[in-house]
């Protein structure tokens, strides 16, 4: 990997096209031939991941929604839906949005966090539904994936965006862009110009992600997938982007990030060097933020140890900047503490969370979230009796620069009114590659059939799994039967209507 400097450059020094980062990621897109076979496993794994949360929540009303939009927009040729039969074909463009809100909405797929933070599996209903449309062969699509894959992980390592409040689909849309680029085949040029339009419209706040969280935390990366595949449609038309991207003086970080005085640095892999950033990231076991995750193991192990929680005096976690500021007290949120709130705001509450997993030893991507568990006495009085506290030494874990010692726990104190005190710490999540049970093919298999096995017939779901397991080897027939069909009849709209504009 070479790490390249990133800052902004005045018009009068007129950086040089081939030194600016776009066209380094361009070019790292190009040169994307092989994949190692473990990490096509895992890109499989990825694929299954995806699947089981897309079809668990394929009768929620935001990909219900999400879905419609897409229905009126058939194609012959085109690309297919979760849950609909392959034989039903859309806009690609519609297609990934609809698809990329099942995927996000139950925020339980994979995730890499680094200075940023990022679900790079995001970026497979895009690459899918473009590698249908163009009838690509797996390999081809594989590659695409692991480009976006590479490009987003390395700019969450490299460049922060929440610091400045901004959304992370502003590293997701780019890194769409060139994972398209690889998947077509596209030159470095057309690809550059793909990256710099995508990355200009993609600049939204945090506050999709902060106070009453709505649905369009879900919609946010389908939005970024379907302006990334307009943005290489007029690239591959001859249209050209803003630039430089990065480092122009009006540009994003000169005014949206860091400022004019800003460096950062984004690794990139040599040309000839393999793409592996995929086996950094990490799936999630609960459907839940992914700092939540280790809440959830500890406070079962809590439970399993059968405390009267209604004798609790105080519960404090001690945890990273991260896990305070974004999903704790440190947030300031009073929704947070607010048993009416959406389930988005919910899912990202450390305290409603830990509170609820201590009382059931266990969670439940549906049952957790109900307004009746929400509003549960006993939880609600447990719920307001948590804080968090940021500590510097889970901070610097968090950031730490080798990923085998990187740690996304948290320490949970527990004072009780006698006085006793109970604690547990775990360095990271039970699933995490550095966990205590790291997900692995049957890890994923099992989540998939858990999460699909009233909504999958047998069948249909070991023919998926089946497809999964020969990626290199998908010709452009197979890549169209790679989204599971719902059993008929239990799929919530799937006829067009006329609800809205379309």
């Amino acid at each position: 990997m070479k790490k390249h400097l990133v800052r902004v450059v005045p018009e009068k020094e007129r950086l040089p096209k081939k030194e600016q980062l776009a066209w380094k990621i361009a070019e790292m897109a190009v040169n994307n031939k092989e994949a190692d076979s473990d990490v096509i496993e895992m890109l499989g794994n990825r694929i299954i991941d995806n699947a089981a949360v897309a079809i668990a929540s394929v009768n929620r009303h935001p990909i219900v929604a999400a879905r419609a939009q897409a229905l009126a927009h058939p194609r012959a040729h085109g690309a297919t839906l979760f849950g609909m039969p392959s034989d039903q074909m859309f806009d690609c463009e519609w297609a990934a949005w609809a698809n990329g809100v099942a995927v996000r909405e139950l925020d339980m797929h994979d995730t890499f966090l680094a200075a940023d933070y990022s679900h790079p599996g995001d970026t497979i209903p895009a690459l899918l539904a473009v590698a249908q449309q163009k009838k690509k062969s797996g390999k081809e699509l594989l590659l695409g994936i692991l480009t976006a894959y590479e490009t987003q992980i390395n700019l969450v390592k490299g460049i922060c965006l929440h610091e400045y409040k901004k959304d992370h689909i502003a590293h997701l849309a780019p890194a769409i862009a060139a994972g398209l680029g690889t998947l077509l085949h596209l030159p470095t040029e057309m690809i550059y110009h793909a990256i710099g339009q995508a990355l200009h419209l993609s600049f939204s706040t945090r506050q999709s992600r902060k106070g009453e969280i709505s649905s369009w935390k879900a919609y946010a990366p389908a939005f970024a997938g379907k302006l990334a595949i307009e943005a290489v449609d007029r690239a591959m038309r001859g249209e050209t982007s803003p630039s430089p991207i990065y480092e122009g003086e009006d540009s994003v970080i000169a005014w949206m990030l860091g400022g004019k005085n800003a460096t950062y640095e984004v690794p990139l892999p040599e040309p000839g060097e393999r793409f592996r950033a995929i086996m950094e990231s990490y799936t999630k076991e609960h459907s839940a933020e992914y700092q939540a995750q280790a809440l959830i193991d500890m406070a079962i192990k809590f439970h399993q140890r059968k405390i009267d929680f209604t004798h609790v005096k105080e519960v404090l976690i001690r945890t990273s900047h991260h896990t305070h500021y974004v999903i704790g007290t440190g947030s300031g949120d009073p929704q947070k503490f607010d048993p009416s709130a959406s389930r988005e705001t919910l899912d990202h509450s450390a305290m409603y969370i830990l509170a609820v997993a201590l009382e059931d030893g266990g969670w439940h991507h549906v049952q957790s979230y109900t307004k009746e568990r929400a509003n549960k006495p006993s939880t609600v009085a447990l719920w307001k009796k948590i804080r968090t506290e940021e500590a510097e030494a889970w901070t610097r874990a968090y950031h730490e620069k080798d990923p085998t010692k990187r740690k996304f726990g948290a320490e949970i104190v527990i004072t009780m009114n006698d006085g006793s005190v109970l604690q547990e710490r775990l360095d990271n999540p039970n699933a995490h590659v550095n966990g205590e049970k790291p997900f692995e093919r049957p890890e994923y298999i099992k989540k998939f059939s858990t999460m699909t096995e009233d909504l999958l017939e047998a069948a249909e779901a070991a023919r998926f799994l089946e497809l999964t397991s020969r990626l290199s080897e998908l010709s452009t027939i197979d890549l169209y039967q790679l989204l599971p069909q719902v059993i008929p009849g239990k799929l919530v709209g799937d006829k067009r209507n006329d609800e809205g504009i379309f």
